[in-house]
């Protein structure tokens, strides 16, 4: 069975096309017009063993916002359905992960049930500004971690242990996230893993 998926999403604001392979090697192809994020997402497909095709082509003119949130449904949607009747999956699964001095600390629940708790604080951090260029808030990728669960049907919380480096902070929470969820896909079993039979 191929637990694959495909969603694309059109608005006003963006064009959106995902496509992910939950049973792939980590390739990566990832084109969104913010290159900061598409360094996180590339690293999102990588340690999380995902075939990862991404393109966005969003309002950048007036924010990073739309493209950022766009792209985190589009990805969910395409979680979700690749998850199928999640048969057999771990569902749960959790980690602490180090980047320098950052550690942060990722728990997740494949539940059905969208639901973040997002704990980094990048306020006073040394480099608090945009990243790369055009500019990545770092406020962005709560947004973007928001609409990934909200339509993938994932209990997530992200939580800052310590951190000082803004690059290092949220390239530790895009590793962590994709670590917890390599780790919660993996088939062990031929049961949904739930006393309902249902996720």
């Amino acid at each position: 069975m191929t637990r694959s998926a495909a969603r694309s999403r059109s608005t006003k604001e963006t064009t959106v096309s995902v496509r992910v392979d939950l049973d792939g090697t980590g390739a990566t192809k990832v084109s969104t017009g913010l290159p900061f994020f598409d360094h996180m997402l590339t690293q999102l497909g990588r340690h999380g063993g995902l075939d990862l095709n991404v393109t966005a082509d969003g309002d950048l003119e007036v924010d990073a916002h739309h493209t950022v949130e766009d792209v985190g449904l589009a990805l969910g949607d395409c979680v979700r359905e690749a998850l199928g009747d999640k048969v057999g999956v771990r569902r749960f699964a959790s980690i602490d992960l180090p980047l320098d001095e950052a550690l942060i600390s990722v728990a997740l629940d494949l539940s059905g049930r969208p639901f973040l708790v997002y704990d980094v604080d990048i306020a006073g951090r040394a480099d608090p500004g945009p990243l790369g260029a055009p500019g990545f808030q770092p406020q962005l990728a709560e947004e973007f971690w928001r609409a990934f669960v909200m339509t993938s049907g994932i209990t997530m919380h992200v939580r800052m242990l310590s951190g000082r480096n803004t690059h290092h902070i949220l390239e530790a929470t895009f590793k962590a996230v994709a670590r917890a969820l390599r780790q919660a896909i993996i088939v062990d079993g031929d049961v949904v893993p739930s006393t309902k039979g249902v996720l």
